[in-house]
């Protein structure tokens, strides 16, 4: 496929599932810059995007061509975005030593509705949050060689909290999703904290470092409204319980309509146990949920095989499950056959 099949292809993908396209998603896509190259660059670490691409900077400067004219004869409305680094200055990130305001040009579907759009622009607005490390191995800052729990790097060089000017800041460890948000919303500076994972080999997010006042604040709504989202919390558990009373009630009705000959007080024992939440079951399947006839009846088909043969047995005999599975095949279409019976 030529280059501008290309592009319009992935552009048509973004714009489909993201509801905008720019420059840096397209070459992501076409594969030209990693997800780690360009987390580099967000944080400061690479002067300028086109010099650690995958292709020359005049391909990316064709890529750039190729999607303004794309846009265009799609009607798209452009919008100029400004990429801020994660650095304690927040310089202006650089893509090209050129006509770098194309790069930063966004193209968004102007038959959006008006609130949808201010969000799409919103997010593309977003400045990226600092990045602070918490180290797996000791350490020095680079300005004063003292070291710490945590570090930031700027120029490839770790400094401490103190020489970052965040010392002030204090640590809000990942795991309370409300404590964090709230936090995050009012401390005017704060910093995803990371440690590095050797087994997945990438950063993972440890949790926040926020001004003391703004968690302070957090925890102070969090408690205010704790007995709120208890009770929420008890009326969404009342409301799952009732919608699995009414499923399985449901099921056990398809299960007396396909085997007329079987106890009703069975067929809800059989539904109860194939519909239980979480369970994985046929019962909890999309077809079981549709009560389709085939997930219905291997859902009983389960309930024969351990209840009313010796397959279980045979199981804790050493019996290989595919070899007891089909000693027992004809009794299990011999019972389904009675229950089938008008």
């Amino acid at each position: 496929m030529r280059l501008a099949g290309r592009v319009a292809a992935v552009a048509e993908e973004l714009l489909r599932r993201k509801k905008f396209v720019s420059p840096l998603d397209v070459m992501t896509g076409l594969g030209w810059l990693s997800g780690r190259v360009v987390e580099s660059w967000e944080q400061g670490r690479t002067p300028q995007l086109d010099q650690v691409a995958a292709v020359p900077a005049e391909r990316m400067a064709e890529v750039v061509e190729l999607l303004h004219e794309w846009a265009e004869e799609r009607g798209l409305a452009p919008s100029e975005v400004d990429y801020i680094a994660a650095t304690r200055d927040r310089r202006a990130l650089v893509f090209s030593g050129t006509d770098d305001k194309r790069y930063r040009t966004h193209w968004t579907d102007p038959e959006l509705p008006a609130a949808r759009r201010e969000k799409v622009l919103e997010r593309q607005r977003k400045v990226p949050d600092l990045v602070v490390i918490q180290p797996d191995k000791h350490w020095y800052c680079s300005q004063c060689q003292d070291t710490g729990d945590f570090h930031f790097l700027e120029d490839e060089r770790p400094l401490c909290l103190g020489c970052a000017d965040m010392d002030h800041l204090v640590f809000l460890p990942s795991g309370d999703t409300a404590l964090t948000r709230r936090a995050r919303k009012a401390s005017g500076l704060a910093a995803v904290v990371v440690r590095w994972d050797k087994s997945r080999k990438r950063f993972q997010r440890r949790g926040l470092l926020v001004e003391r006042g703004a968690l302070d604040v957090a925890e102070e709504q969090c408690f205010a409204d704790e007995e709120l989202r208890e009770r929420r919390k008890a009326r969404d558990r009342e409301r799952r319980a009732a919608q699995d009373v009414e499923f399985q009630a449901a099921f056990a009705l398809r299960i007396a309509d396909l085997f007329p000959r079987l106890a009703i007080e069975r067929a809800k024992a059989i539904a109860e146990h194939a519909g239980t939440r979480s369970s994985g079951r046929v019962g909890r399947s999309a077809a079981g949920q549709a009560l389709d006839e085939n997930a219905v009846t291997l859902a009983v088909v389960a309930a024969i095989r351990h209840e009313e043969t010796e397959y279980d047995a045979m199981l804790m005999a050493g019996v290989a499950r595919a070899e007891a599975r089909e000693r027992i095949r004809d009794d299990i279409e011999r019972v389904l056959a009675e229950w089938r019976a008008p």
